[in-house]
């Protein structure tokens, strides 16, 4: 049976996959995040400790759901948590910013001057329309992350019109010339956490482990599904999540696969533990 946070996880990126083609007819600038009203009033509400004013902009039927760190959580758990923060300030960074008639996707990094000093913490929230008033629905937190945050989601990491199966063969070719492994990275542009083990891979203490492997971005689409051929060639299950890694030999051969969504959260991750993963699969040096 899959784990009750693990589901969480699953109904969360479901969910906003499912407002992305809605919201890609009518893109918007992280920019015009400003306009949001609602969070501009949930960010007045932490700064001034109003708790029945914070947990009124949660959703009550349906109930919001909250995954914090990993970990399920609820309305109260996230109010508890930013209020105990007894913020001083608060700079929003806006990641993206999309909106629809009845729905609203923000994911920001926040800068938060606390009594203890500065902390950062990655936000992913989906607020929904309900009669006259804006509510949160979805909330992914992760306190102080320990890799870098991507400041927006611009880089292009998985071209639509690119081919996944002559990339990986061009590949082949190469890591074979240079006795080194495939690094599959399934993934969408639309993946936050993607653009997050992307800028983990570019880290300088990163360099030594990556340039022994050729990274193929294999582009699974706005809806999940595109690819799946080649996800399930290399048993990468994307049900539980992206991004997912495969570890390719040169020939062909699988190496390893994650099977249980280990990266899906990336934001979360130590870079010790990318790098457990990368240095563990290398290839051996000759």
């Amino acid at each position: 049976m899959m784990p009750v946070k693990c589901k969480l996880a699953l109904l969360i990126a479901a969910t906003a996959l499912s407002f992305t083609a809605g919201w890609a007819q009518t893109p918007t600038t992280p920019d015009s995040a400003a306009t949001f009203a609602p969070l501009d009033h949930w960010k007045n509400a932490v700064l001034a400790g109003d708790a029945a004013a914070l947990k009124a902009l949660y959703s009550t039927n349906p109930a919001a759901q909250v995954e914090a760190n990993k970990i399920p959580g609820d309305a109260a758990s996230d109010c508890g948590f930013w209020l105990g923060l007894k913020a001083r300030s608060i700079k929003l960074e806006i990641v993206r910013f999309r909106t629809r008639t009845d729905a609203a996707s923000v994911i920001f990094n926040a800068l938060v001057e606390t009594p203890s000093g500065p902390i950062t913490i990655a936000d992913s929230t989906v607020w929904l329309k309900q009669g006259d008033d804006w509510r949160l629905r979805y909330v992914t937190r992760t306190d102080a992350p320990h890799l870098k945050q991507p400041s927006d989601m611009k880089k292009d990491l998985y071209p639509a019109d690119a081919d996944a199966r002559a990339e990986i063969k061009e590949a082949e070719e190469k890591a074979a010339k240079a006795h080194k492994r495939l690094l599959l990275v399934f993934g969408a542009n639309w993946c936050y956490d993607c653009h997050v083990l992307d800028l983990a891979f570019h880290r300088p203490d990163f360099l030594p482990v990556m340039t022994r492997y050729e990274v193929v971005h294999v582009d699974i689409g706005d809806d999940g599904k595109k690819n799946a051929d080649v996800a399930k060639e290399f048993q990468v299950p994307l049900n539980k999540g992206v991004p997912a890694l495969a570890v390719v030999d040169s020939d062909g051969k699988l190496i390893v696969s994650q099977k249980n969504g280990e990266f899906e959260n990336a934001r979360a991750l130590t870079p010790e533990a990318l790098l457990e993963f990368l240095n563990k699969w290398k290839p051996e040096s000759r």
